[in-house]
């Protein structure tokens, strides 16, 4: 194909149609990216993008991958890093270190590559990440500990590994072209140090910018973005390889400027993220030549099983060895490290710089790469559910809730479930709604629940309930629309927005089926205005002599909301017509003058 505006848009519905895919079957979309892009490449010639971008294809990819490790960047704060388990921190630096030797001493001894391609293909190969890591770790659920460890690895990892992989590069670039040790080591120093200023630079500038107001509001995300380019150009300009490091120290003093409202920016970059990702794995898997992959032999097959069965388990071995992980936790922590975009990315524009050098087996090093992302994400995403199961990591029947909006009535709610021993995660993106929420000693998210970055960082493995408690009608349909697709729609429900919800009309059938949460009268403003008159969410207790006929009879005005059953399920209260029997427990919203019983508390 040579039209390069049939091309552009070819891949772009191939890229939504592989990432629809992957939505409905709750899969990661690298899966079928991949598969597009072998199809599409390899396979049937149809896409050749040497030949359609020409000189064109170095730079574009360059600039893809310096936005994607600036994203990644921005997901790595340091407080969180410090509240970290001792075996995410091992993962990430022991760990990594023994993957990187392990993997690169494989390289070179079993296939016979270089030793310059195979320490790059080492450190390339430390990267795991949050795109390929978290549809896995959502469908299997695990255990919250492996789901919280298996997350901040990739989180961690992702601009950590790429760090690691550039000062590789450098040093097997300067120490092709310069004899002396000396020189390399005064490249690497500037490679460093210009990354790290220029990065420090852009990074405190574009923080002063936006905490100033400088920038109006439509230009902050468009102008952020023209920033990270220009900064990661002129780092280029200055010193070759350094760019990538530029923007990932950027991205990394933004995310720790905590009185810096970037939740607009971080949602364009989840969008620019989901376009560049796909477009990219595909214009990169079409690249990948079958016929040197397959030349490869045995000796890849015994590189794939270093890979899986000895340098993942040596990683953990070294990494838990504290008591606290038992050998069945191990035994999956060894099984889940899928290779994603960063490594595609990355070792295709190290191939195209190896290969202007003139380096030997710098062609191989995208087929070997591609070959470990392959089987990688196929082999974990068809085994992990079956061995998570086997090693009894799954978690049992969750009842953890998630409250969509942290308002007084979704605080008042949060509050009540507590008491009644559920675990309750609020979220929600007024910065007003979530300082109060934390206040109260809330565990609550700030921004949408249901994007890219709430997905990488949250543990929903706990959740079972989703209750849309915002009086933004179109932020409980959005919230409502994602998961309850991702769990059981009989387990998701909102309230509604206002009285009548006049705009029936503009909504979806499945969203007007969930809002009956505590009965299709209720609105989110009735609840909020008895709650300004004093009224008190309240827990009670029925008995065989105090059943809900007597309850009803003492509590005429009581809104019920949930009612725990005998084994202790969370069940929203969605009719007038609902009823709680003996040894049940009712959470209703109760006027400040109730009729006092043994059996109710506060």
């Amino acid at each position: 194909m040579t039209n390069l505006a049939l091309a552009i848009a070819l891949i772009a519905a191939i890229s939504l149609a592989a990432q629809w895919i992957a939505w409905r079957l709750k899969l990661p979309a690298i899966l079928f990216l991949l598969a597009a892009g072998l199809l599409l490449g390899p396979a049937s010639g149809i896409l050749n993008p040497d030949q359609l971008l020409g000189k064109l294809l170095f730079p574009l990819v360059s600039i893809a991958v310096a936005i994607i490790l600036f994203e990644g960047a921005l997901t790595l704060r340091f407080h969180e890093i410090r509240g970290l388990v001792k075996v995410v921190r091992n993962l990430v630096t022991i760990g990594m270190l023994i993957t990187f030797v392990v993997l690169a001493a494989a390289c070179h001894l079993l296939l016979g590559i270089s030793l310059e391609v195979s320490l790059l293909f080492g450190s390339i190969m430390v990267v795991t990440g949050p795109t390929v890591v978290t549809p896995l770790l959502r469908a299997i659920r695990p255990r919250s500990e492996l789901d919280k460890v298996l997350r901040w690895e990739g989180i961690i990892i992702d601009p950590l590994g790429a760090i690691f992989a550039v000062l590789m590069f450098e040093f097997v670039i300067t120490q092709a072209s310069q004899e002396a040790a000396i020189h390399s080591l005064a490249i690497i120093s500037k490679t460093i140090g210009l990354g790290g200023i220029l990065g420090l630079g852009a990074g405190y500038a574009v923080a002063t910018t936006l905490k100033h107001g400088w920038l109006p509001l439509y230009l902050r995300k468009i102008g952020v973005l023209a920033i990270v380019l220009l900064a990661y150009a002129l780092s280029e300009h200055l010193q070759h390889e350094s760019g990538l490091l530029t923007v990932t120290v950027m991205g990394m003093v933004l995310a720790n400027k905590p009185e810096l409202d970037i939740d607009d920016i971080m949602e364009f970059k989840e969008d620019l993220s989901v376009i560049l990702i796909s477009a990219l794995f595909i214009l990169l898997t079409a690249r990948v030549d079958l016929n040197n992959l397959f030349s490869l032999g045995w000796p890849l097959l015994a590189l794939l099983v270093v890979v899986q069965f000895i340098a993942r388990p040596l990683c953990v071995l070294f990494s838990a060895y504290t008591r606290k992980i038992s050998w069945r936790d191990r035994a999956f922590l060894s099984w889940i490290s899928p290779r994603g975009i960063v490594a595609a990315a990355v070792s295709s524009l190290f191939a195209l710089r190896l290969q202007e050098a003139g380096f030997a087996d710098a062609d191989k090093l995208v087929s070997l790469t591609f070959a470990v992302i392959i089987a990688t994400v196929v082999l974990q995403s068809l085994t992990a559910g079956p061995l998570a199961r086997l090693l009894g990591v799954i978690q049992e029947k969750p009842q953890g809730v998630l409250i969509i909006g942290a308002n007084t009535l979704a605080r008042s709610v949060a509050h009540a479930l507590q008491k009644a021993d559920f675990k309750v995660l609020l979220a929600d993106p007024v910065w007003e709604n979530y300082r109060l929420a934390r206040m109260d000693g809330l565990e609550v998210y700030y921004g949408n629940p249901q994007s890219e970055q709430a997905e990488a960082v949250l543990d929903f493995s706990s959740i079972r309930h989703v209750y849309a408690l915002s009086p933004n009608r179109h932020q409980n349909a959005n919230a409502i629309t994602h998961f309850a697709y991702l769990y059981s729609p009989e387990l998701v429900f909102s309230i509604r927005s206002t009285q009548g919800n006049g705009f029936a009309n503009q909504e979806s059938a499945a969203f007007r089926a969930r809002q009956i949460l505590f009965s299709e009268d209720c609105t989110f403003t009735k609840l909020n205005t008895l709650l300004k008159k004093g009224w008190l969410v309240k827990s009670t207790q029925l008995k065989e002599a105090f059943g809900w006929d007597d309850y009803r009879n003492l509590q005429k005005d009581a809104r019920p909301l949930f009612i725990i059953n005998k084994k202790g399920v969370l069940i929203p209260v969605t009719n007038t017509e609902q009823r709680a029997e003996a040894e049940e427990t009712v959470i209703a919203l109760s006027p400040p003058a109730e009729i006092k019983t043994p059996s109710s508390s506060s």
